[in-house]
């Protein structure tokens, strides 16, 4: 059987980070039996989170492997679209993927309100006495990440309206459709669902969270995916034709704490499940 090796679940959704989501969204959707196990970096082929392994081979990028499945498995998501729809799916995923992503950084690990509920769970990842001493250091690793990639070099309010252009854009293209393409999910709808209930879940009122939440369309499409897909441990009775009868989980370290307990925030996309050796990494954009 497959496993997805990838971070911890929180807030109610499958991942807290959105590649490790995508990825085992696209599982669920096309029902390829897998479990999951708490990512060990030091296996990861590309120093990043989400990898599989199967057939006794490492894997890693959520999109390669999802082609990478698809040649192997089939692909019923996709099959049938024409070069249009595909097109479309494609700029939308490179949108969130490559320019989202980033504002999910700033969410997380500039914004200091972010960063305070983050904190406590991504240190509590490191041996006593480890996480105080190194995370500072990682912190200022991602700032510099972000500054690099561009969006870290503008002002809060300038960040604000690029993210919202984007989750916009995003709305926009799904307008009152089911499926960002249409009536049935493609592979692309589990990129859409990962990056924007990542945005929502996320426990910090800000102005860029509260944006995507106004978006109502993607507000009830996030829940009617949720409720196909991520109902129980088990794909949902609309899972595609020839699915496997369940999925066998092992849950990732699972975060369930009380309403406002700032220690049940786990690990955001982006920074590794490190070892000190690993703690070189943790800037590279997780896929």
């Amino acid at each position: 059987m497959l496993i997805l090796h990838q971070g911890p679940t929180a807030w109610g959704i499958g991942n807290v980070g959105p590649f490790c989501l995508k990825l085992e969204s696209y599982l669920r959707m096309t029902g390829v039996a897998y479990t999951t196990r708490a990512a060990d970096m030091r296996r990861a082929p590309k120093g990043k989170v989400p990898f599989i392994e199967e057939d006794g081979t490492l894997l890693g990028d959520s999109q390669l492997i999802i082609e990478h499945l698809k040649r192997k498995h089939g692909d019923p998501l996709d099959a049938k679209l024409g070069a249009e729809d595909i097109t479309k799916g494609h700029m939308v995923r490179r949108v969130l993927e490559e320019s989202t992503y980033w504002h999910l950084i700033h969410e997380r690990w500039v914004m200091q309100e972010g960063w305070r509920i983050y904190k406590p769970i991504f240190e509590a990842i490191f041996p006593p006495v480890i996480g105080k001493l190194v995370l500072p250091m990682i912190r200022r690793k991602v700032i510099q990440s972000a500054r690099a990639q561009g969006l870290g070099r503008h002002r809060p309010e300038e960040i604000l309206e690029m993210g919202k252009a984007d989750i916009s854009a995003v709305a926009v293209t799904l307008g009152d459709k089911p499926f960002l393409l249409g009536e049935h999910p493609t592979s692309f709808d589990a990129t859409v669902y990962a990056f924007i209930v990542s945005i929502t879940a996320f426990p910090v009122d800000s102005p860029f969270r509260k944006y995507t939440l106004a978006q109502e369309n993607l507000v009830r499409y996030c829940e009617r995916f949720q409720q196909r897909f991520f109902a129980d441990g088990r794909p949902s009775a609309d899972s595609l034709p020839g699915s496997p009868p369940f999925v066998h989980r092992e849950t990732a370290r699972p975060v369930n704490p009380p309403p406002g307990d700032a220690r049940g925030v786990p690990r955001v996309q982006g920074a590794p499940t490190p070892s000190a050796r690993d703690m070189r990494r943790t800037g590279r954009k997780s896929g």
